[in-house]
């Protein structure tokens, strides 16, 4: 996952901070030059660093800070403020045509995954504002950049405008510009060629396609990965076809961040999107706030709760709210819950979006291989109905028929049924306010430390309420019968 090396050193040196009970300008200027070298390691513009450092040392050395009480978490929250600065501050929303169709240009080098981005884009138009986008196939120089764009449109089922290899690329955005007009396609989106390089002729071309029509929006897609050379590869585009924004991919893979805190900062336009894994679904909005939070190790839960909005069943996540908390959660509710977390993508990046989570000691030895999922999914589907429904019923015998229909172990039956178990029993007591069984789970401590401790004691007092809320409704409704 992105930014995994710049958030465990900043996260080293803001707990430097923490233990000392008073910040003295010398411990401001450790901390200060630690950030300054964790930046540029993470491929940060040097003087996007300079300018970050010294913001924030000018606002962290006032005598109100220092002298005030908690200095270490004064001087993260201006840590966090001015890293929301640097990255935009808020989240922008694409631009909208007064009438239909609205276009955006997709453009960029070869290799950043343009093609795979607009086809995210035009799924999360669709899913999200009913949209009936088309795409306009524009590339004809990169071999088989047309077949690809069909099978990605056909995919999520998006018609394509193309003409071939043969004809000129603005001749071909003129024709699919009156199919949209005639097939009142509400969104066009243009996928247009790419270079290895920056060069004068693929300028020209992007150019006179940006003359003929107009965009609403130019989305400059970038792989994340490439670090400096893509900030580099904005302010490119940017002086030639001024673009109204940027789409981050590959933000899941092995990347140090600096693209997205550079690219804001040195061309001014804002990253609206990022793709952070392969799905068609894994396109989600550029939240400056959330980035920075996560940054800094202190999760994104926003994100997280979007997620879990867009991919759980209400009704059925309250069924099973009150299933854990009556202690009659079964084998059929563990299996549709699992379906539904493997939705919101790769485990270890959902649980990163948790308070402290993004480096805990207790997350180095966590097997996240997904084909584990497959193994437990085997399991479970090897039971009996009855088995399913009684999980105390489980014995040695069955246990080993379960191992052999399987495929599996006897000792990983074994474990799954034992962490199903301690996880049924912490979800009962998690439900009804008590989170010692979660504590336990990471050796004591709470992640994040005081700070997650101090979260997870308002979830319970909310779920406190929330219970009597329920009771007190319960009785209006008996005394109304």
């Amino acid at each position: 996952m992105a930014f995994e090396g710049l958030t465990d050193r900043l996260q080293k040196a803001m707990e430097k901070l923490r233990r000392k009970p008073k910040v003295t300008e010398a411990d401001l200027r450790e901390t200060m030059r630690e950030i300054r070298l964790a930046l540029l390691e993470a491929d940060v513009n040097f003087k996007v660093v300079k300018d970050f450092v010294k913001t924030v040392r000018e606002k962290a050395a006032g005598a109100e800070v220092l002298k005030g009480l908690n200095p270490a978490q004064q001087i993260v929250k201006i840590v966090n403020d001015e890293l929301t600065k640097l990255m935009g501050e808020e989240a922008v929303p694409l631009n909208k045509a007064p009438h239909i169709p609205t276009v955006i240009m997709m453009v960029g080098l070869q290799g950043a995954g343009k093609t795979t981005t607009a086809g995210k884009l035009a799924l999360r138009l669709k899913n999200e504002n009913h949209a009936r986008p088309m795409f306009i196939a524009a590339d004809v120089y990169r071999p088989a950049a047309i077949t690809q764009l069909q099978q990605v449109a056909d995919q999520i089922d998006v018609p394509v405008f193309e003409k071939g290899t043969d004809v000129d690329p603005v001749e071909i955005v003129r024709e699919g510009m009156e199919v949209a007009q005639k097939n009142y396609n509400d969104y066009v989106i243009i996928d247009t060629a790419g270079r290895l390089q920056i060069d004068e002729q693929l300028m020209d071309e992007l150019a006179n396609i940006k003359e003929l029509v107009n965009p609403n929006e130019i989305l400059l897609v970038i792989d994340s990965m490439t670090g400096q050379n893509a900030v580099n590869t904005a302010q490119g585009f940017d002086d030639k076809l001024d673009i109204t924004g940027v789409i981050l991919t590959k933000l899941d893979g092995d990347t140090r961040g600096g693209a997205a805190m550079s690219i804001r900062a040195v061309t001014g336009k804002p990253i609206k999107f990022v793709g952070e894994g392969e799905k068609m679904e894994d396109l989600d909005v550029f939240h400056p706030d959330r980035m920075a939070s996560r940054i800094l190790g202190m999760g994104d839960m926003m994100t997280l709760i979007e997620k879990a909005q867009k991919n759980f069943d209400e009704e059925q996540a309250q069924e099973t709210m009150d299933k854990m908390r009556e202690n009659t959660f079964d084998y059929n509710d563990f299996l549709a819950q699992m379906d539904q977390v493997t939705k919101m993508g790769p485990l270890e990046n959902i649980i990163k979006m948790m308070p402290g989570m993004a480096n805990n000691p207790a997350l180095k030895n966590l097997n996240l291989d997904p084909k584990q999922f497959a193994h437990i999914r085997a399991i479970v589907l090897s039971m009996t109905p009855e088995e399913r429904e009684n999980p105390d019923i489980m014995n040695p015998s069955r246990r080993r028929r379960l191992a052999a229909g399987a495929g599996r172990p006897i000792v990983e039956v074994n474990r799954m049924i034992k962490q199903f178990n301690q996880m049924r029993k912490m979800m009962k007591q998690v439900t009804n306010g008590n989170f010692n069984g979660m504590q336990n789970m990471f050796g004591g401590q709470m992640p994040g430390g005081k700070m997650g401790q101090m979260a997870m004691n308002r979830m319970a007092r909310k779920m406190k309420k929330d219970k009597q809320k329920r009771i007190k409704k319960l009785r209006k409704l008996r005394k109304k019968k």
